[in-house]
């Protein structure tokens, strides 16, 4: 292959992915010009149209979505590759993207990296908060981070924190009106503080399971919120049970300002995981930070 072959597709896989020809010309600092030509160059050797042009959009062909499935992971081998190479220098260096959950960020991931660091300069690191199961390939982060039975079974998938677990709180000034309850089936007595998972298409179904029994749990309550700390928040102020990782609301139930129920129905299961595509060709760096993240229990 030519080399200007190889900088016609790379043109075009920006353009067909910014679905702009001036977004795609700021982000190759060339012209609008001067990339349409290209383009109209390409699909002239090609012999076929690559993209529909409209004067609100750019979107490919059928042709055009072809090649994007074939280039996109192309040319993610050879940019991994250029940073395998790369890190070869004496220092472990470049950008690591990672998407995460903010509490895998807060919990897991910012104390390795804020000990990790300060020891290699030359190592960044930008984190993408999003509690969706965003497409890291499509996306282009290098690496992502979910609980373990969240990760598709063509990633490979390496543990980095211990097991999770459930907890079920109301705040004592809510008993003190109602019953505890006892069984998942007492919960449609009760307020519940909703929790809206885009990862679950709507409302989550509370999990609960004992002796190997799994119950899901569709709840009801005045409240729903996307963030387990406003969850917390409104427990405790007495407005209902919610249902979130025990971690959150760990202290508020060692001073009493959180009661725990339904602990039985509350079995641990698997932590989180880094999960990458399993034909990436990790740099120095990406391999000193999944050796840095790795769980030991």
């Amino acid at each position: 292959m030519r080399r200007e072959e190889l900088i016609d597709l790379n043109a075009f896989l920006v353009v067909a992915e910014e679905e702009s020809f001036t977004k795609a010309a700021a982000k190759l600092g060339t012209s609008q010009s001067a990339l349409s030509y290209t383009l109209r160059r390409l699909e002239t050797r090609l012999g076929v149209r690559l993209l529909t042009r409209t004067t609100r959009r750019v979107s490919p062909t059928e042709a055009g979505e072809r090649l994007m499935k074939t280039l996109g992971p192309a040319l993610e081998d050879i940019a991994a590759e250029l940073a395998s190479i790369g890190g070869l220098r004496d220092k472990p260096g470049g950008t690591i993207r990672i998407t995460t959950s903010e509490h895998a960020a807060n919990t897991v991931l910012w104390p390795v990296l804020e000990r990790l660091l300060p020891e290699y300069p030359d190592v960044h690191v930008e984190l993408g908060i999003d509690s969706g199961l965003t497409d890291i390939v499509a996306e282009r982060y290098d690496a992502g981070v979910r609980l373990g039975e969240s990760v598709a079974k063509d990633m490979v998938a390496v543990r980095i924190g211990p097991d999770l677990r459930m907890a079920v709180v109301g705040s004592p000034a809510y008993f003190a009106e109602r019953k505890k309850p006892k069984t998942p089936q007492d919960l449609a007595d009760h307020q519940c503080i909703n929790l809206r998972l885009s990862t679950a298409g709507g409302l989550y179904a509370w999990e609960l399971e004992k002796n190997g029994r799994a119950l899901k749990v569709r709840v009801e309550g005045q409240l729903a919120f996307n963030n387990a700390n406003q969850i917390v928040r409104a427990a405790t102020a007495g407005f209902g049970l919610g249902c979130v990782l025990d971690d959150h609301v760990e202290e508020a139930v060692q001073d009493g300002r959180l009661v725990r129920v339904l602990q039985d129905w509350c079995p641990p299961f698997a932590g989180y995981h880094l999960y990458y595509p399993n034909r990436r060709q990790p740099s120095a760096a990406f391999a000193l930070m999944v050796d840095a993240l790795r769980y030991r229990s």
